[in-house]
């Protein structure tokens, strides 16, 4: 299965001796995650080669995540998996609460300000620790402009999935 499939996050490398793999989570609800009996593993986020994987354990672990997958039992195994890609299919995922969303459904959304101004479109996010960051882009290639703007009510007023648009209180000159 590849179609409808969510990224998750990605193997950040191997993690003792008995298989473990570190997780760098696209989100904030991995115990959730943690649930489902297997995920898919990829080396790109695009999902021309998803492989279903059983998840037999993922657990928090200081400041982030480990799993632990069927069949690799070794680091050499482990440290295979460095890289790739996590993902499931949409329909296995835990449905988002009112204002919550996977990383990929904001992915490609336009970003406009109060004003009205285009500001970009989301390329990313990334993790920052206290709140999730959105990267928005915008311009022609060799003239692209990168904005980083933190994922908060303060600044996020809404997000329009129907239109794929997320409105800001952002100036276009930041």
């Amino acid at each position: 299965m590849t179609q409808g499939m969510i990224v998750l996050g990605r193997v950040a490398g191997a993690y003792g001796l008995q298989g473990w793999v570190k997780l760098q989570p696209y989100g904030d609800d991995f115990p959730a995650l943690g649930e489902m009996p297997q995920w898919w593993l990829g080396d790109d986020s695009s999902g021309t080669d998803w492989q279903p994987c059983a998840l037999e354990d993922c657990k928090a672990h200081g400041k982030g995540w480990i799993a632990k997958f069927a069949g690799i039992d070794e680091r050499n195994a482990a440290q295979a998996l460095d890289g790739k890609f996590i993902a499931a299919p949409r329909d296995e995922l835990p449905k988002t609460a009112k204002d919550e969303y996977y990383w990929a459904d904001l992915v490609g959304m336009d970003v406009v300000n109060l004003q009205g101004e285009r500001l970009g479109q989301v390329t990313s996010l990334l993790s920052g620790g206290a709140h999730d960051v959105l990267c928005v882009q915008e311009g022609a290639a060799g003239a692209k402009q990168e904005r980083l703007l933190p994922f908060v009510a303060q600044v996020v007023k809404s997000v329009d999935t129907a239109s794929r648009v997320i409105r800001v209180d952002w100036g276009g000159d930041w």
